[in-house]
């Protein structure tokens, strides 16, 4: 099965000094590499194409985390399609070849994403968000197991993830406009068609992010935007307050092993500025456009004209 890889890039100048190194050195090679380039201004368009990438530009104010990975999935050929975010770096060699794998060598299999693992200089909250979230363990997830897994049953990542293009269409595609979380909408979808998701943690990458308060309320934001907006997710398969809950132990427990008993004063607080940011963006339809734009990290998901 032929694989394209696609990579959505604004300003990715930082990362691909690591990056394009690790990609080169993958044993599977990709049969299309697609960049699409949200108006980088230093030189990253330059250098993935040098890199042998093929280039396609497009204005940053038309970025939108489904819409331009739709797009992307039209420009390509290959059956399987492999997204990657400029701030994920394989893990090894194998990478690409172990998650291409998840997918191929089961016809049941819709898509996979790989295990995230923190980037070394990542603190103990953004490590450990990483370890909670992406186990050693892999496990292919069905439509079945909501029962007991509930919302987690559908959590995906495309930072590192490959799509089967016949389960891809399926499921209805990328959506067209979404704040976010798209790879949990297709998940979702796809688990409904009767495929199934799986998490393939032997394929891995080094992806994390140390949020700010701010930041972590402002992503909480956007996540809960997107759940207030796609109501039919809870339905299917539950809402995230238990798991929530479960990640706030787990939290705290990190803290006291990694001997900063100190910070928990601030966890509680992250953890509540978490709930503030979701319950708020759950009920955003009451508040004004402009207010909207400046509570969450996608502000220009609200310019769109279509979004009421």
């Amino acid at each position: 099965m032929k694989m394209a890889l696609i990579i959505p890039v604004r300003n990715a100048g930082p990362w691909l000094g690591r990056l394009l190194p690790a990609l080169a050195a993958q044993t599977r090679q990709p049969d299309e590499w697609l960049v699409v380039d949200s108006e980088s201004g230093d030189g990253s368009a330059a250098r993935l194409s040098a890199a042998g990438a093929r280039v396609v530009g497009i204005p940053a104010a038309r970025f939108n985390h489904g819409g331009t990975r739709r797009m992307a999935s039209e420009l390509v050929r290959a059956e399987l399609l492999v997204y990657l975010t400029q701030d994920a770096i394989p893990a090894d060699e194998r990478s690409l070849e172990r998650l291409c794998a998840a997918v191929t060598d089961d016809a049941e299999v819709g898509m996979a994403f790989g295990r995230q693992l923190p980037h070394h200089d990542a603190g103990v909250l953004a490590a450990h968000a990483r370890q909670f979230n992406y186990p050693p363990q892999s496990r292919s997830k069905r439509l079945r197991d909501a029962a007991e897994l509930g919302i987690k049953t559908c959590f995906a990542s495309d930072s590192f993830c490959a799509y089967r293009r016949e389960a891809l269409t399926a499921a209805g595609g990328f959506p067209a406009d979404v704040i976010g979380s798209e790879d949990a909408y297709v998940a979702a979808r796809m688990l409904l068609a009767g495929w199934a998701v799986r998490y393939e943690a032997d394929a891995a990458v080094l992806h994390s992010h140390d949020y700010s308060l701010l930041q972590e309320f402002r992503r909480y934001f956007d996540v809960g935007v997107f759940y207030g907006r796609e109501r039919w997710i809870a339905e299917h398969f539950g809402g995230a307050s238990g798991e929530g809950l479960r990640f706030v132990r787990s939290e705290l427990r990190a803290l006291l092993a990694a001997g900063q008993a100190w910070r928990l004063p601030e966890a509680a607080l992250r953890s509540a500025l978490k709930w503030a940011g979701y319950r708020l963006g759950w009920h955003e339809r009451a508040l004004p456009r402009a207010l909207k734009r400046r509570l969450g990290m996608f502000g220009a998901y609200w310019n769109q004209e279509t979004i009421q």
